[in-house]
């Protein structure tokens, strides 16, 4: 046998850390990263929760401290979802002037202004059935809940968040926000849609996190895991009606979806790690399973690799305190 053969001697490229780190074509850093939180009104000490270990309610009385404790350890941008007490049919609280929604908005910029804000906007954390928008029978009102949304994302707006991302996954959703900002004066205020949103059976630990009152499924509004073509079609109609950038989520089990995405628009592209995939890379970890901190760094990357340029992921802290 010749020892030139083979010609072709990839491992070349791995045979020291160093040439690794050289030639590796992925990278994420924190500024890649968003960290979803849960703030709660009313209560007095961090609630955690159990399906999420590591993930708490924040009271809304500790919200700034934690804010600056983020900032400190280098995050530079969070999610923010509420937990209320004052449930109605409508959600009605999300577009009051100090509702929960604008007064999460508010502290946060008070606390660190530099740090970017994403008001979640949708009303399954406000709503007493649990569901996204005004129910109409046993149906969600498409149109009555443009209507709600793009109050709420004024309210958001004006309490100083910097970006708007509706995730109620309304036909239209992106357009009837981007025609309440603008006419509210807010054309600088961005939109990060959810633009394509399954109904996927990972969410199931945010239930518990966000205290949802859903009965049901919301399956006649998300997405149906199945289809690849439809997750196309629905993040191109936000970039049609003025999204500023896209989202796919989850985001794990959908790495096809975001590299369709990817290859078929130029804006920015988001992936949401989920909370399903949290708690099984923490529970497959706490059973001795799996190497957590490597598992954590995989999957990211796996989503980077796929083509988003930021993620939405619970373990933002993890990373950061751990020198990423």
């Amino acid at each position: 046998m010749s020892s030139q053969f083979p010609e072709a001697r990839p491992r070349r490229l791995r045979r020291t850390p160093q040439l690794r780190k050289l030639f590796q074509e992925t990278e994420f850093s924190l500024n890649d990263l968003v960290l979803p939180i849960f703030v709660e009104e009313e209560i007095d000490d961090f609630v955690p929760i159990t399906s999420m270990p590591g993930v708490r309610r924040i009271p809304e009385s500790k919200l700034a401290g934690e804010i600056e404790r983020y900032a400190r350890a280098g995050i530079q941008s969070v999610m923010t979802f509420g937990v209320s007490h004052h449930l109605d049919g409508n959600g009605s609280d999300t577009w009051r002037e100090n509702g929960l929604v604008s007064r999460m908005a508010r502290i946060c910029k008070d606390a660190v202004p530099e740090m970017i804000v994403m008001s979640d906007t949708c009303f399954c954390e406000y709503t007493d059935h649990g569901h996204c928008g005004v129910m109409h029978g046993a149906e969600v009102d498409n149109d009555l809940t443009l209507f709600n949304l793009g109050q709420q994302a004024v309210a958001a707006a004006r309490a100083g968040a910097d970006v708007i991302a509706p995730s109620a996954a309304m036909d239209g959703q992106v357009q009837a926000i981007r025609r309440a900002l603008d006419a509210a004066g807010f054309h600088q205020t961005s939109i990060m849609a959810y633009s394509t949103k399954f109904a996927s059976a990972l969410y199931g630990p945010f239930r518990e996190a966000g205290g949802s009152a859903l009965k049901g499924d919301r399956k006649s509004y998300q997405m149906n895991p199945m289809n690849r073509r439809e997750a196309v079609r629905e993040s191109l109609l936000d970039e049609q009606e003025g999204a500023d950038a896209l989202m796919v989520k989850p985001a794990g089990a959908y790495l096809d979806i975001i590299r369709d995405i990817r290859e078929a628009s130029r804006l920015p592209l988001a992936a949401y790690q989920v909370s399903g995939e949290y708690a099984m890379i923490k529970f497959g970890a706490a059973a001795g399973a799996i190497d957590e901190e490597r598992v954590v760094r995989e999957s990211l990357g796996a989503i980077k690799r796929a083509g988003a340029d930021l993620i939405f992921t619970y373990f933002a802290m993890d990373l950061a305190l751990s020198g990423i």
